[in-house]
């Protein structure tokens, strides 16, 4: 059966990889899966059709035979269940992977957006000034932990799994902002992520999608 995931045709980060079906491709790309994407504006992404898909209207979705699903951690926790490489074989260290990858999406990730917001959303507010140190500092925590937590670790937990990916994915998020160079072991940790065969090929297909056309 054909997996078919959705993308923007525009995406909003003009291609960095930053948009959530580079997630879901790096995780087929890992698990060596063909896919056909179908591409969205954001007004289609608004219409009935996609809405029965996707009932926040948003994207990635993902399509399998009769099986439709959304969010990105349930699509990537699907593709590591049923394709080896991407979630342990061994019980405990499996639901250990499972409990990173609900953490870089739970614990990690709101406040990353949260910084995202401030900075291209909410910039041109009178409160923003204010907001945004306090906004910082509550990455920089999440950061600390992380970073205390790895230490000089390659992966989270023994080998490369989904919940790396996962993670990886999320701190890509903070690169804009400059934040990561100062946690040099996050920073390292995403470059090996990067650094997997498969991510470049996630991102190339991301990119030739919203590359600058030639004149």
């Amino acid at each position: 059966m054909t997996i078919t995931i959705t993308a923007f045709d525009r995406s909003p980060d003009g291609g960095k990889g930053l948009a959530r079906d580079t997630r879901v491709r790096w995780a087929l790309e890992e698990a060596g899966l063909p896919y056909e994407i179908r591409l969205l504006s954001f007004q289609a992404m608004k219409e009935p059709a996609h809405l029965r898909l996707h009932p926040f209207g948003q994207i990635p979705t993902y399509e399998e035979g009769d099986l439709a699903l959304f969010e990105t951690g349930a699509i990537i926790f699907h593709i590591a269940e049923h394709h080896t490489g991407l979630l342990p074989s061994e019980a405990n260290a499996r639901a250990r992977a499972i409990t990173w990858m609900f953490a870089a999406l739970n614990t990690v990730e709101p406040v990353i957006l949260e910084l995202a917001t401030v900075r291209l959303l909410e910039r041109d507010k009178p409160w923003s000034a204010e907001r945004m140190p306090l906004v910082q500092e509550r990455v920089r925590d999440r950061l600390h932990q992380l970073s205390n937590y790895l230490g000089d670790a390659e992966w989270l937990d023994g080998a490369f799994s989904a919940a790396d990916l996962v993670m990886v994915s999320v701190l890509l998020r903070l690169r804009p902002s400059g934040m990561l160079d100062t946690f040099p072991s996050l920073a390292a940790y995403v470059a090996r992520g990067e650094a997997r065969p498969a991510y470049p090929r996630a991102f190339a297909a991301q990119w030739a999608v919203n590359a600058p056309k030639p004149d």
